[in-house]
């Protein structure tokens, strides 16, 4: 996931506090601020804090929180001298366990050069450029490729962020917010949030069998995010096939909506979570889920609450690309699939010939990872 920064140096508090408000309503990760402030920022909520070395939170004075991250500003280095001083603190800030980054304004080809150098030893790189050019980032980013640093570019508009991101494909770790719009740091937060978000292929399978089962334990995930229709959870009984299972967004005669719910499946069944699946018995509050839209666009889910109650099962397979595939899902008029079209089926209206969207893969998995090796699942 890439990171959001939001730039609180600037102005009077009250100028501050607006800005630092509205990044961390949209999700942002860090702020970086003036030392005094850091106490008054842990006020309005929990987020990570980041402040020049050179003021008194790098020394964790009895007056000042000490921030998560202390950034040192480089300066263009001299002619032929030693390494420069502040190199020197940055790896011994390292030493001493401290989380780093390095603030470097690139003027030039020799500043950018330096910055490359600094960022070896830094945690971050954040790189500032007035007059906004994409091939220096380029150059970073391919310099410090093999380096465990992550890079961090400021913007000004939603635009330059678009840019950033796609900088040679990987583009920037995350980005430095240095406008005082409030709408444009909430365009910006959410450009970055969702930019991570992988496409997942979908195909469709044809329903083969639908069979009722008796009783079985299933799970209902309710997240903390609205879904839309068309939306839901990949889950199967074989990590190499997952059923798109539609949450309860659709208004019905019997129950009020849910958009918050996905009715999963049984208690053994995979969840798909990003490169990885999870067992659903697994799942708790906190956890991370993976929401999908018909049209294979993913966005991050959390969950809110994991129920496992004991219902009625029905057993569906499907035959996708040479495979048949498998899920076992409640009995029940308010659990849907997902037809080809994008609209929802209920599992007690499937019939065989039916097409539903499903998730065809090759690898089986280990411990939710993917392995390449003979695994059986029937």
């Amino acid at each position: 996931m890439k990171n959001v920064w939001m730039n609180a140096t600037m102005g009077e508090w009250e100028q501050k506090r607006n800005r630092i408000t509205s990044a961390m309503e949209a999700g942002a990760d860090f702020v970086l601020a003036d030392a005094s402030d850091i106490p008054k920022i842990k006020q309005l909520g929990k987020i990570k804090t980041a402040c020049f070395a050179e003021n008194a939170c790098f020394t964790g004075s009895q007056n000042n929180e000490e921030a998560d991250v202390f950034v040192w500003k480089i300066s263009e280095p001299p002619e032929g001298g030693d390494e420069k001083a502040e190199l020197k603190q940055i790896k011994e800030a390292k030493k001493a366990g401290k989380s780093v980054a390095v603030y470097a304004d690139i003027t030039n080809k020799k500043m950018e050069l330096y910055a490359a150098e600094a960022g070896k030893d830094a945690d971050y790189l954040i790189i500032v450029a007035n007059d906004w050019r994409i091939i220096p980032l380029e150059n970073l980013i391919a310099a410090l490729e093999k380096y465990d640093v992550e890079i961090i570019t400021s913007v000004h508009t939603n635009d330059e962020t678009q840019t950033a991101l796609q900088i040679l494909e990987k583009g920037v770790d995350g980005v430095l917010i240095e406008t005082g719009d409030l709408s444009e740091i909430k365009k910006i937060a959410k450009t970055v949030k969702t930019s991570g978000c992988a496409s997942e292929s979908l195909v469709p399978a044809t329903v083969v069998t639908v069979k009722q089962l008796g009783m079985g334990d299933r799970v209902c995930v309710d997240t903390c995010n609205l879904m839309e229709p068309g939306e839901g959870m990949l889950v199967g009984s074989q990590s190499a096939g997952l059923f798109l299972i539609h949450s309860e967004v659709d208004e019905s005669p019997y129950v009020a909506s849910r958009p918050f719910r996905v009715n999963a499946g049984a208690v053994y069944s995979y969840l798909k979570v990003n490169d990885k699946t999870r067992y659903l018995s697994e799942l708790k509050a906190g956890d991370d889920v993976m929401i999908i839209a018909a049209g294979g666009k993913t966005r991050p889910g959390i969950v809110g609450r994991v129920k496992i109650e004991s219902r009625p099962m029905m057993l569906i397979e499907a035959e996708a690309e040479g495979k048949l595939l498998k899920v076992i899902l409640q009995n029940a008029e308010t659990v849907k699939l997902v037809r080809p079209d994008g609209k929802s089926v209920a599992v007690t209206q499937l019939k065989v010939g039916d097409q539903v969207l499903v998730k065809a893969e090759e690898a089986g998995r280990h411990f939710g990872m993917k392995v390449t090796e003979k695994i059986i699942e029937n």
